[in-house]
């Protein structure tokens, strides 16, 4: 039976803060909030229990949920700490959660879909399908997916960052976040190098409700989410999350104090970072992801065709990261981390969600549970360990 999807109000109730620290210490020291299959050898769930533990308590992080899966050797599931802080309600992996940068997995999934329909080719200039953007006669849709287009990130515009913090309930539209970027100089040349831009997936969203002629939201569900059986995956069109979700947690605030950042207007990232998920869709996600199963072989090899970022260890598709071997992608919102990711060579899921976005010494927190998990399941193939972030 599924969940239902009613939206709750915003809850602006604030607990004491020696009890909610105290709700948050206790819930991390038990570690785990409930009951999950383990079928790794005990030994290796003891070791993944307290690195796992150890690591959330020098971090901070509130709650998580996290998954690998690996045939044959055995499967670890399972919830640490709180889901909300004021109540102390333990995090469960059942629990929906805004996913970020993982949306764009499935926006280019859709883009390539409708390459296989002949409706749509990588090498075509994107002016063929969304007007106004500069120098788009040179830009093409396989350069939008691969980060290669060379336009500003929209995210990167100080003057929208200033906004987004005082205003974070504030709604955008594709076009008013591509105006933002447009009003800025390309950083170099179509193709010269890689340089990641939410602007380049905004517009792969455009040319799918151009050229489908439905809304993203609709489009995905139909050719991607439901193909799937994802019915716990959506493109949030505002703040209101479904029930029941995981609080997530910011600060991302005009003055750096952690704000609950649950209802907060997700609509800027749009095609690039609003979709909503959960642990076992995610989970589903990851292998078809990365084995193509919803395109052809000759789109799936494109796909797969990636080149370096610059970055250790890691390269880029289409929509896809290579990171040490694990083929899917990062995400992050003010509030909320997440990793889907599959490792082919061992047929290995591996899924992390966690409901804060506050960096642990300049370190992104998905990828500190990333790394711990896989350092001890994988260790040929471990999630490289984040380095602290630089500013530009």
């Amino acid at each position: 039976m599924r969940r239902s999807r009613t939206s709750p109000g915003p809850d602006h109730r604030r607990a004491g803060v020696p009890a909610a620290a105290a709700v948050l210490l206790a819930a991390l020291c038990v570690g785990t909030a409930a009951p999950a299959r383990q079928d790794f050898d005990p030994a290796t769930v003891a070791r993944l229990d307290a690195a796992i533990t150890k690591v959330m308590k020098g971090a901070g992080i509130p709650g998580l949920n996290v998954g690998v899966w690996i045939p044959g050797r055995g499967t670890y599931e399972k919830s640490f700490g709180v889901s909300d802080k004021k109540t102390g309600a333990p995090m469960k992996t059942d629990l929906f959660t805004r996913i970020g940068s993982v949306t764009k997995t499935f926006t280019v999934t859709a883009v390539l879909q409708l390459v296989d329909r002949g409706e749509v080719r990588l090498d075509d200039p994107i002016s063929r399908y969304v007007n106004g953007v500069p120098g788009g006669d040179t830009i093409t849709v396989r350069q939008l997916a691969d980060m290669r287009s060379g336009l500003f990130d929209y995210t990167r515009d100080e003057k929208f960052l200033a906004g987004l913090r005082s205003d974070p309930h504030r709604a955008y539209t594709p076009r008013q976040v591509l105006d933002i970027a447009f009003a800025h100089p390309p950083d170099f040349a179509p193709g010269a190098k890689w340089k990641y831009s939410n602007t380049n997936t905004i517009l792969l969203g455009l040319l799918i409700e151009k050229v489908s002629g439905q809304r993203l939201g609709d489009f995905l569900r139909d050719q991607v989410f439901a193909p799937l059986r994802l019915t716990d995956t959506s493109l949030a069109t505002d703040g209101a999350m479904p029930d029941p979700h995981a609080h997530g947690y910011s600060d991302f605030t005009p003055d750096g104090a952690v704000a609950d950042a649950t209802d907060w207007d997700p609509s800027w990232g749009w095609a690039a970072g609003s979709v909503v998920s959960d642990l076992d869709d995610l989970r589903a996600w990851a292998p078809a992801l990365a084995d193509g199963r919803l395109l052809t072989a000759k789109t799936q090899a494109e796909r797969l065709r990636t080149l370096p970022t610059g970055l250790p260890g890691i390269s880029y598709g289409l929509g896809i990261l290579d990171t040490n071997g694990w083929l899917g992608h990062t995400g992050e919102i003010p509030g909320y981390e997440s990793i889907a990711a599959q490792l082919p060579s061992e047929n290995a899921s591996l899924v992390v969600l966690v409901n804060s976005d506050v960096d642990h010494d300049g370190k992104n927190l998905s990828s500190i549970i990333a790394n711990t998990v896989t350092s001890i399941v994988t260790p040929d193939h471990a999630w490289p360990a984040p380095v602290p972030t630089k500013p530009e």
